[in-house]
């Protein structure tokens, strides 16, 4: 039997490796993730958390997934199912796979392959999960660059693998118009994330 839900992330410390089983028992409205063989689980993303995640993938799909005003040749996709050695589900926010990795999409099958690319965004449920679990576990299955969008203090935070660890190149405000690596062709306009005056009502 799983313990009882927080509102907050938490390993569910099993006493064994977590299973399929483990993530179908979740009740409604939790997800759930099994890295390194443990289960993980969190709320599932609210409103903001939503807006943010879609807004991100929707600029970015256009120009990098049907090369519209852009150089095409990636997949980008919102929790993605994927699953590697010891870690056979977890679903980063955003995740992107340049072609050449990954050539075709998986029918009916988790993805095998170490996206190229991830975006978490950050929200006080997940915050700590997000910093001491999944970025660690990024680094070490080689993503080559991280972004972490936080919704509360309207930033995104640019990371790359340098040497096996992150090195943190850019952190940009709620209003400006920037390119990010890995998506530098293009402009992204970081104020359209969040939502404005008038959506808040």
């Amino acid at each position: 039997m799983l313990p009882p839900m927080s509102s907050a992330s938490f390993s569910s410390r099993l006493g064994r490796p977590a299973t399929y089983a483990d993530l179908e028992a979740l009740p409604e409205g939790v997800k759930g993730e099994i890295i390194d063989g443990e289960l993980y689980t969190q709320p599932r993303p609210r409103a903001r958390h939503a807006l943010a995640g879609t807004t991100i993938a929707s600029e970015i799909q256009g120009p990098y997934r049907l090369g519209r005003n852009g150089p095409g040749g990636w997949w980008i996709l919102l929790e993605p199912g994927i699953e590697l050695p010891g870690s056979p589900e977890f679903a980063p926010d955003i995740a992107g796979w340049r072609h050449g990795r990954l050539p075709e999409l998986p029918d009916n099958a988790s993805i095998a392959v170490v996206p190229d690319w991830v975006g978490e965004i950050l929200s006080p449920t997940t915050r700590a999960y997000d910093f001491l679990k999944k970025r660690p576990f990024y680094a070490r299955i080689g993503v080559p660059w991280l972004w972490y969008v936080d919704v509360e203090a309207r930033t995104v935070t640019v990371s790359r693998l340098t040497d096996g660890a992150w090195l943190e190149l850019s952190v940009h405000g709620e209003a400006e118009h920037v390119r990010l690596e890995p998506f530098a062709d293009i402009e992204l306009d970081v104020g359209l994330w969040w939502p404005g005056p008038a959506e808040k009502k």
